[in-house]
């Protein structure tokens, strides 16, 4: 009998992940290299920690995760001003591009920039695919029973 996904297993898996336009955001295939993952430990969104829950060794689903099991609802109110000061000197910056930033808890993220100004940038702190429906093809490769710990 196949091994079925529950929590607190290590999973081997692939997936593609796509916008409702068809336009790819992530390939672990493209990358040359699966994601391993140890299911109800969190780190992954809802919507994909959910699917992945019940699938079997072998098993391929495809899966479309509204926005709030992914990356929640855009909030337009997420924005922030940076000092251009808190990049280094030779930093270029570009209307579009992402950049990690830290949180007060030293959490990192990424911000889009909105805006650029003599002296300081604006971001959009929400998270790239906020606000979308994400859909996923995901294969199961293996699942352990034990507990190993993802580095």
């Amino acid at each position: 009998m196949p091994k079925t996904v529950t929590d607190g297993m290590t999973v081997t898996l692939h997936y593609r992940g796509t916008e409702d336009d068809g336009t790819v955001f992530d390939d672990s295939r493209e990358r040359g290299e699966p994601m391993v993952v140890n299911t109800g430990k969190g780190g992954l969104i809802r919507g994909f920690a959910d699917a992945l829950t019940g699938m079997t060794e072998g098993e391929t689903k495809t899966v479309t995760i509204p926005a709030t099991e992914a990356y929640g609802e855009r909030d337009d109110n997420a924005t922030t001003t940076l000092d251009k000061t808190v990049f280094p000197d030779d930093f270029e910056f570009t209307e579009g591009m992402t950049v990690p930033l830290s949180g007060p808890t030293g959490q990192s993220f990424l911000a889009t920039v909105t805006n650029i100004l003599a002296e300081t940038v604006e971001a959009d702190l929400n998270h790239p695919l906020a606000g979308k429906d994400l859909t996923f093809t995901i294969d199961v490769l293996t699942i352990e029973d034990d507990e190993t710990t993802v580095g």
